[in-house]
């Protein structure tokens, strides 16, 4: 029997990525002040894997709050640049600056996923993702980001794989559904494991 499985997240990505592998969700999004908790951690100096963590954590735990019955999975990416974590784009600008710093070098992806059942962490990962960049010239750079504002805006890195933001690297080791922010696979399997979902 399935169990009752919510994602707390407003993530079309994330939600399309459940039901199209055929796992039936309720999407309820997670109010949480994610900038707060990341200036928090940031300044205890801890690592970008656990920011990705707490975050997730803390949108599985809101949620799972007031739905003490259900799986509730709270998911979080982050980005890692040479131990300094890069944020969503506020602008253009800044979009271009990042995807600047980053030409020619590799960063690390973290996927983080966190189940809460009445109210406790009960599973989490955080799947990790090398990608090296392209060395690209300015003009292609900007050309890119003038031509993707709208689609790349609510992303970490400036960049959709899915989309010409496959056009600016050279090499990716590790799993596409960590780069989209999902550790898909090993969800699959403890939900698996856990009798949530058939197998």
């Amino acid at each position: 029997m399935s169990a009752h499985i919510i994602l707390a997240s407003g993530s079309e990505i994330r939600a399309q990525l459940l039901r199209n592998a055929g796992i039936d969700i309720d999407q309820i999004p997670a109010k949480v002040d994610e900038a707060s908790i990341k200036a928090s951690l940031l300044a205890e100096a801890a690592s970008p894997r656990d920011i990705a963590d707490a975050l997730a954590e803390a949108k599985a735990r809101k949620v799972s709050g007031k739905h003490p019955d259900a799986l509730v999975l709270g998911c979080d990416q982050v980005l890692d640049f040479n131990g300094k974590i890069l944020s969503k784009p506020k602008s253009a600008e800044e979009a271009l600056t990042q995807l600047s710093e980053m030409r020619g070098k590799r960063h690390m992806l973290l996927s983080a996923a966190v189940i809460y059942r009445a109210g406790e962490p009960i599973w989490r990962h955080v799947g990790q993702v090398r990608l090296q960049m392209r060395q690209c010239s300015d003009d292609y750079l900007q050309a890119y980001v003038a031509r993707n504002w709208d689609s790349i805006r609510h992303c970490v890195g400036a960049y959709k794989l899915e989309e010409e933001g496959v056009r600016l690297f050279t090499n990716i080791e590790g799993s596409y559904f960590n780069v989209l922010g999902l550790p898909l696979l090993e969800l699959i399997n403890y939900l698996g494991l856990q009798g949530a979902i058939e197998q």
